[in-house]
């Protein structure tokens, strides 16, 4: 193999891009063979490797520490233990080539990297074959003729158990980062690299398929097939499913209004259902004399102008306090609603919380002090995001603020949605998905969600979470968090709709899987659906079941062939339906580009129906994930998969928030270095550190 590869993807250097921190992007090639009606098909893509830097590892490691003195390195001049496990992390797997005196010359030898020493080169002793005892700084020097510029800087310990300088050691080219990106980094390779307008990246493929020279490969030849690479891309038949209409509030210029391309305005339009707040504190952990109190006025007069405009009820004059974001958050917090309390005899309904730059820590607090401990309504804004911020921003903010607090920002009219919104048939519809720990993260769980519809309109969303077993796709607790989700739904249905008390089950449920592989879909069938039928029958209910499963990890990709086809992107247009062509010959599924293009090429999601007790048809299917992409509250534009879906994977993410800051579970970087035998431990550290969402919390879009 000429290329580093990474399963069906091969990167090459001709097109690179340094990222820093030792990293760099390589251009490379995804393809993948997929049966089709009556003849098989290559999936071709572009893609993106995260390749270590090659070169000295020692400038890589700084590179990464962000240091550039090599002393840096050196325990004796205080680098931080916490440091070096991190580099450690970074660096463990990699293969790097030493030199060494061989018979007729130098010698190149790889070897990989198991972990770093806790103290310099010129402080390691080891004992020779023949007694004696030597530094490693000195044995280089003696045995190898290499005296170390860097003898205080510390040392790798290869998989033979050596222990090697770092000045030594040179890394190869093409090796792929196989462990997670740093985000900062993850954005900006989508943002500057990996990101192609839909012409340029049909060109970039199709260039690249004189890189693949299949007409050339002996593999292809000896096995009696042929690949016709002079068509070009395939050309498929495709649709552009209508958009549902949106019902807003009463007070709105427009009750309805029928988005285009995939989003909509909200100019003089009232929230289907605004809420009031009475009471309310805002906590700046910014710098007073960065956020000062002319500062914080332009922000409540803004947030108060955007309330008025979307028709929530929201008191003018917060109660201000400034705070230091290196004390106890919960404290901090605790005091300022206890303030409020005191003055108007009762506890906010909303904490709105300002951050600094970096404030990732004070954000989880935050968090787990609204949704776990106290089950109040918590806003955290960027203070760098309010200085000087437009309308719109505050409108964006007022869109989570609204569900946060049990609102309702709009509805699928249901004259445009009827599969979904049908009085004879009531349907619940769930999204489930599971998020797995970055490789390399030992004893780590993996944590589940759960999110469905409580309210006839698929509009208002309630969700379950669970930790579970590290790595496993399956949902263990899938019984008990569809029963939670059906109960809530029936009661809802009950004391809010006012439905008849025989008529609050749902008939229907539509249930959205998200993150499983085609290889996975049996499990689902044989495990998760009779989850599902079990938390039925402990309910007395009996609804039909249908069971579709999302897929974005594609490389399936739809181009407009006219401008005239596509939106202001380049884009195909959101609505678009390809069931015919690429889709699978004998399972039910299709492909549905439910958003407007923004960046780059827009990629559709894959829809798979595993089960279908309800008969939908494949239009009423189409339509009604098309239009369950437009109930999702955060934006005014229609999201690449139905919200309840989107809801999941965003529960699923925000599950540390549920763990005690001031606890003993750890998730940085340095916790992830342990040993077989303390994992199992870790992982029961997770399931106890667990903490049930508050009671008030429950019952509202807490995640928005």
């Amino acid at each position: 193999m000429n290329y580093p590869f990474n399963v069906r993807s091969f990167f090459t250097n001709r097109e690179t891009k340094d990222i820093g921190a030792g990293l760099e992007l390589w251009r490379g090639y995804f393809q993948s063979i997929r049966p089709a009606m009556g003849k098989m098909l290559i999936n071709v893509d572009i893609s993106t490797g995260t390749m270590y830097k090659h070169g000295p590892l020692l400038r890589l490691c700084l590179e990464y520490i962000g240091k550039n003195d090599p002393n840096a390195m050196s325990p004796k001049r205080g680098f931080p233990d916490r440091e070096r496990l991190r580099l450690q992390r970074f660096i463990s797997g990699i293969r790097v080539l030493t030199t060494h005196a061989g018979p007729t010359g130098e010698v190149q030898t790889p070897r990989v990297i198991k972990k770093l020493s806790t103290a310099g080169a010129g402080s390691l002793t080891f004992q020779m074959r023949e007694g004696q005892t030597m530094t490693v700084a000195d044995y280089f020097q003696n045995t190898q003729n290499k005296p170390l510029q860097f003898p205080d800087v510390i040392c790798c310990e290869v998989g033979s158990g050596a222990l090697i300088p770092l000045e030594l050691c040179t890394v190869p080219p093409g090796q792929l980062m196989r462990k997670q990106v740093p985000p900062e980094k993850t954005r900006m390779c989508t943002l500057d690299f990996a990101t192609k307008k839909p012409a340029d990246r049909l060109r970039s493929i199709v260039n690249g398929l004189g890189v693949l020279a299949y007409g050339q490969s002996e593999y292809v030849r000896q096995f009696g097939m042929t690949v016709d690479h002079t068509a070009g891309p395939l050309k498929v038949q495709a649709r552009v499913l209508k958009p549902p209409m949106l019902k807003y509030g009463v007070g709105s210029r427009q009750l309805t209004i029928t988005p285009r391309d995939g989003a909509w305005n909200m100019v003089d339009k009232r929230f289907f259902k605004p809420v009031s707040i009475e009471r309310w504190v805002v906590i700046i952990y910014e710098q007073q004399r960065r956020f000062n109190e002319g500062a914080a006025q332009d922000m409540i007069n803004g947030l108060v102008n955007s309330c008025r405009d979307v028709g929530i009820k929201l008191a003018p004059t917060p109660f201000i306090f400034w705070e230091n974001g290196q004390g106890r958050i919960a404290d901090q917090l605790r005091a300022a609603g206890a303030a409020c309390a005191k003055q108007m005899k009762a506890g906010p309904n909303l904490m709105v919380v300002i951050l600094p730059e970096g404030g990732n820590d004070i954000y989880t607090s935050v968090k787990h002090f609204g949704d776990i401990t106290m089950g109040v309504a918590t806003q955290c804004l960027k203070s760098s995001k309010c200085f000087r911020a437009k309308p719109q921003y505050y409108a964006n903010v007022c869109l989570k603020i609204n569900v946060k607090l049990g609102g309702i920002n709009t509805i699928p009219d249901p004259s445009s949605v009827s599969v979904l919104t049908d009085q004879h048939n009531p349907t619940i519809v769930m999204g489930a998905d599971v998020i797995h720990p970055a490789p390399g993260s030992d004893g780590r769980p993996s944590f589940t969600a759960l999110v469905a519809n409580v309210d006839s309109d698929t509009a208002k969303y309630i969700a379950a979470s669970r930790v579970q077993t590290s790595r496993q796709e399956m949902i263990e607790e899938l019984e008990s968090m569809s029963h939670h989700v059906l109960s809530m739904y029936m009661k809802y249905r009950e004391m809010a709709e006012k439905k008849a008390a025989g008529n609050t089950a749902p008939k229907r449920i539509i249930f959205y899987r998200d993150g499983v592989s085609e290889g996975q879909f049996k499990q689902v069938l044989e495990q998760e659906l009779p989850l599902i039928k079990k938390a039925c029958a402990s309910l007395n209910i009996n609804p039909k079941i249908t069971i579709l499963v999302v897929g974005k990890r594609h490389h399936v990709r739809f181009f407009p062939q006219s401008e005239r086809d596509a939106d202001r992107s380049g884009n195909c247009r959101a609505g678009t339906v390809v069931d015919r062509e690429v889709s699978h010959p004998t399972e039910f599924d299709f492909y549905l580009q439910s958003h407007g293009g923004l960046l780059g090429t827009s990629r559709p999601a894959h829809y798979s129906v595993l089960y279908d007790e309800n008969n939908f048809s494949a239009d009423a299917l189409q339509s009604l994930s098309f239009a369950l992409c437009h109930v999702y509250a955060r934006s005014t534009r229609s999201v690449s998969i139905p919200a309840p879906v989107y809801y999941a994977d965003i529960v699923c993410s925000r599950a540390k928030n549920h763990y005690d800051p001031q606890g003993t579970v750890d998730f940085s970087d340095s916790a992830t270095q342990i040993d077989d035998a303390q994992a199992s431990s870790s992982l029961e550290a997770f399931r106890r550190g667990f903490k049930p969402l508050h009671q008030s919390q429950s019952t509202l879009m807490y995640f928005s």
